[in-house]
């Protein structure tokens, strides 16, 4: 069954086709989900190493700025701290001065303690032995101080301080039975703080931003004094939740509208840091790989998917190229009907179905009459549109797909009729030899006899005994006196006009 494999071979081969573009688009898909969890996992490593040296440098900030408020913290209580001895009060200002303020914390960027009284009013200056008259009663940490007790180290808001911008710390200072005695002051200028960040390797975009416990901005870098005082918890659009401490954050911060990441250090202090980078540096080198690397599988892809459709398309071409030659090996060329070789390849696979299911099988042996004195006197042209005519003829009556009209030899053709029992078969060839009648007209007249047999297999039997059996019945239509169609009765063969 050559010709059953053909047809098998040629799905096999579009079946090829479609599995090879749907392994081709798996295999593409795959690798571009690998591709992207790498390159997912190659961000997150970005951002979580820009988050390690986010915290490194908020850490070494915030400890500098945390020993410092300390030292200068210890200055302010050993000031408060010796004021309250009744002592004190009872020696010159020059013994006063060196008790207070020796051991006291010096730097360029410290501004000198002041001690303020009751009223607010300036009593003690470590710059001077004779300040000149000042009073502080409507600052806020002097107000903070004397209605908080507990308020400890108070660090104020920016502002001018002595000529300088700079944050004041203050202390209170309180007497043994508890009473407000006065505030011990000093400052930190701004200076500190330039001179600490301006020691820093910052990129562009970087930012350093110092704030109080209650959200108010102390510096920050790039300076902008219009950004330093403000309070972030006037700020409806910011949320404290989105940077805790400790925790870190991406999007735009509550300054500007630039996308960084921030990065918060816990402080037991007053104070506390965040520094910040912008999300375009902190991507930048993922960013180029990102596009080095999806630019070469966009390549690869569409290689991969180009050659398989160049594949595919050679694939379905083979089978077109398959089913052109089979129609070519199993048609014949003048009629148009299956040739004598796919004839005898479907009348076997016929039978034995046939014979598996116990079903009938009815062959049509038909035979143009006086075909060779025709052919001989109008010539083989006119013989050939006979043979076409009588092809056309068959085929306008055999209407199943299952059925098998065929050319089997010269003037002879044959019809295969499987599940068609004797009767059927026998109207179905009066049909065929009436229709090649009225076709036929004129000078051009022909006829056909035609044989019919219908056997359902037994064993023992071969397809050619079908054959045999209608070949007799053709012989005796013929020898009857031709156009007319003969039922062959089997086995014992009696034919019956």
């Amino acid at each position: 069954m050559p010709f059953r494999r053909g047809n098998e071979a040629r799905r096999r081969w579009r079946l090829s086709a479609k599995l090879l573009i749907a392994a081709s688009v798996a295999t593409v898909l795959g690798f571009s989900a690998v591709c992207a969890g790498v390159m997912f996992d190659m961000r997150r490593g970005e951002e979580q190493l820009a988050r390690r040296t986010l915290e490194n440098l908020a850490s070494g900030i915030e400890a500098d700025i945390s020993r410092n408020l300390e030292l200068y913290d210890l200055s302010l209580r050993a000031v408060a701290s010796n004021l309250e001895m009744p002592e004190i009060r009872g020696v010159s200002k020059e013994l006063r001065q060196l008790i207070l303020f020796d051991h006291a914390a010096t730097a360029k960027h410290f501004g000198a303690i002041q001690v303020f009284d009751t009223e607010g009013n300036l009593t003690i200056d470590a710059a001077s032995l004779d300040p000149q008259p000042e009073n502080r009663s409507d600052e806020e940490y002097f107000a903070i101080q004397r209605d908080h007790p507990d308020s400890g180290l108070y660090v104020s808001r920016p502002m001018l301080h002595r000529g300088a911008y700079a944050i004041v710390l203050s202390r209170r200072i309180t007497g043994e039975d508890g009473r407000f005695l006065g505030v011990a002051v000093g400052s930190i200028r701004f200076s500190y703080f330039h001179d600490l960040f301006g020691r820093l390797n910052l990129t562009p975009g970087d930012t350093i931003t110092v704030l109080r416990n209650d959200r108010t901005i102390i510096m920050r870098t790039p300076f902008d004094l219009d950004v330093i005082g403000k309070n972030l918890a006037d700020q409806l659009d910011w949320r404290s939740e989105n940077l805790k401490v400790g925790g870190a954050f991406s999007g735009m911060g509550p300054v500007d509208d630039t996308p960084r990441l921030y990065v918060r250090r816990s402080s037991s202090g007053p104070l506390y840091v965040v520094v910040g980078k912008p999300l375009e540096a902190v991507f930048n080198l993922w960013r180029t790989e990102a596009i080095r690397i999806g630019t070469i599988m966009a390549v690869l892809v569409l290689f991969v998917l180009s050659a398989t459709l160049v594949l595919a398309r050679e694939i379905v071409r083979r089978a077109d190229a398959e089913d052109k030659l089979e129609e070519l090996a199993t048609t014949d060329a003048l009629t148009g009907l299956k040739n004598r070789r796919k004839f005898d390849t479907e009348i076997d696979r016929e039978w034995r179905r046939a014979g598996r299911y116990g079903q009938p099988v009815a062959l049509l042996m038909i035979d143009a009459d006086h075909f060779k004195a025709y052919n001989d006197t109008y010539g083989h042209q006119a013989g050939d549109q006979v043979l076409v005519g009588i092809a056309i003829c068959i085929s306008d009556a055999v209407r199943r797909a299952g059925d098998c009209p065929a050319r089997f030899g010269g003037e002879e053709f044959a019809v295969l009729l499987p599940n068609m029992p004797a009767l059927e078969a026998f109207k179905l060839a009066e049909t065929i030899r009436g229709k090649v009648q009225q076709w036929c007209e004129g000078e051009l007249i022909t006829t056909v006899s035609i044989g019919v047999a219908s056997m359902r297999p037994l064993a023992g039997q071969q397809w050619s005994d079908l054959i045999e059996a209608a070949d007799k019945a053709l012989y005796a239509a013929k020898a009857n006196g031709r156009n007319q169609s003969v039922l062959a009765t089997v086995p014992k063969i009696a034919l019956v006009a």
